[in-house]
């Protein structure tokens, strides 16, 4: 099997957003969160990673025992349904993470998650169906592509 060539350079800066699907409601101990009760359903999770973009998705994607980030709990419980890369040399995670909590249908599961080095409430968003994350993420690319060039 041949493997797809990547143009990205090696430390693409940006942030990204993972559509996770929780197929049951789990309670989770979730590091300094404390015990957090996830219903099923689709959580989108707004990261960054301005050292390298496509080595922090990659970590967020192994199956690993260590727990770092507060998404590395979810992780082990919920499966990566899609992934979105928005490449930009400014931090957006914040930005991004209130876009998607104003979506219809969005809710805030667990205030704090994701957002311990920001004022954010937090940067994971519920949605009980799947969210059609298109518009918001191709008008981010084409802003970070404006930026950017």
């Amino acid at each position: 099997m041949r493997r797809p060539v990547t143009t990205m350079p090696a430390r693409l800066p940006g942030s990204y957003l993972l559509v996770l699907e929780l197929d049951h409601a789990a309670t989770l101990r979730v590091g300094r969160l404390g015990s957090q009760r996830f219903a099923a359903g689709w959580y989108v999770y707004v990261g960054s990673a301005l050292g390298g973009l496509v080595q922090r998705v990659a970590r967020h994607l192994r199956a690993s025992p260590v727990r770092r980030w507060h998404l590395d709990y979810l992780r082990a419980v919920a499966g990566v349904r899609e992934v979105h890369l928005l490449p930009s040399v400014r931090r957006q995670e914040c930005e991004l993470a209130a876009a998607l909590a104003a979506l219809p249908g969005a809710s805030l599961p667990v205030l704090g998650f994701g957002a311990s080095d920001c004022r954010c409430r937090a940067h994971l968003v519920y949605f009980a169906a799947q969210p059609d994350l298109g518009m918001l993420t191709a008008s981010r690319r084409l802003a970070a592509g404006q930026r950017m060039g």
